[in-house]
């Protein structure tokens, strides 16, 4: 891509950055009171079946990844035009979704900056090994990457890891706003648990925050994996890595279906977010739709989507992802290779 090109596209979406308080307040008000609503529903529900309980909790989940995506545009100023009214709301919306906001805001502004960037993993990605890398690692470096890997690990444990264990401590060397505001939001959490339940029971707060906590994050880590992990994505070392072509061509438009699409604040326009995380959600799809070289981006849609189960390797021969049945013969032949001749 050219780089006159790559300036233009870039001056292209820079019209949509500006956010629009009547639009974030609405958005404020069509989320945050439909979740209130629905996790007490939830909770009255239990009394019924917890069947009832559970289908009530999925729809709730869906308006926390919709919060979630409140709590990100605030960590990239992009929901509200004052800093410090950003800085507030990602707080108070971090509390409801176990998120620290200095310090993701610092993780995933290192993820922006890094996406795609084979000599910048480490901060706020997905794990990724090369073939290459996969093939000199030792047998127990492999074994963890595949349960790393894994679906049920990733999906399953995934959320409890992140957002009950990770997200409560503070890396080393923070400066004091970032420590004081991870220890702001855990007291948050805290808070707002005990009194939850000392007034419907523990147990009752158990079995509506549970699944609803699960749900979203799985979801949450679902998206964010299914954004860079396609087949033909874009990775490259630093000396030939490029921020928009790893926007544009390492981030994934997930055409979802509307509704979808609404509950998860335009998310799927992530080449969009990319190429400017100033531009608030609710201009994302707009951005895409106006800006001619966006439409061909790599698009995958819900079905489609699944099949990125199986990308695990990153091939920077092939510049594609691949799967472990695909380097299983390499794996083989190296093993043969360093067997002992027998005497």
């Amino acid at each position: 891509m050219m780089e006159q090109n790559q300036k233009s596209l870039r001056k292209q979406v820079a019209a949509y950055e500006k956010s629009n308080l009547r639009a974030s307040i609405w958005q404020l008000i069509n989320t945050l009171v439909p979740f209130f609503l629905l996790w007490m529903l939830a909770y009255q529900s239990l009394s019924l079946s917890y069947i009832l309980t559970l289908g009530i909790s999925v729809i709730a989940a869906g308006f926390l990844v919709r919060t979630f995506i409140i709590f990100h545009d605030c960590c990239h100023h992009s929901f509200l035009k004052n800093r410090k009214a950003n800085m507030i709301l990602g707080t108070i919306t971090g509390i409801l979704t176990f998120f620290p906001y200095h310090q993701w805001q610092h993780e995933h502004s290192v993820h922006h900056a890094t996406s795609s960037n084979l000599d910048k993993r480490g901060t706020g990605d997905i794990w990724v090994l090369t073939v290459e890398e996969y093939l000199a690692a030792s047998t127990w470096e492999r074994l963890k990457y595949r349960l790393y890997r894994n679906p049920l690990v990733m999906f399953g444990l995934g959320p409890i890891y992140v957002f009950l264990l990770k997200n409560r401590f503070n890396r080393k060397s923070v400066r004091f706003n970032e420590r004081m505001n991870t220890y702001i939001t855990n007291v948050g959490i805290l808070m707002i648990s005990t009194i939850l339940c000392l007034m419907l029971g523990w147990k009752q707060f158990l079995f509506v925050q549970a699944p609803i906590f699960f749900i979203s994050g799985s979801l949450g880590i679902w998206l964010f994996y299914v954004q860079h992990t396609f087949e033909d994505s874009y990775f490259e070392e630093d000396t030939h890595w490029e921020y928009v072509r790893a926007a544009v061509e390492g981030s994934s438009f997930y055409k979802l279906p509307k509704i979808l699409q609404w509950l998860t604040g335009n998310i799927g326009y992530h080449h969009v977010h990319h190429l400017s995380p100033r531009v608030p959600n609710y201009k994302l799809e707009q951005a895409h739709n106006h800006t001619l070289p966006l439409q061909n981006v790599p698009t995958i849609t819900l079905a489609t989507s699944l099949s990125s189960l199986k990308f695990r390797l990153w091939d920077e021969q092939a510049k594609k992802f691949v799967g472990f049945k695909e380097v299983k013969v390499l794996v083989k032949k190296q093993k043969e290779y360093l067997r002992p001749e027998k005497a």
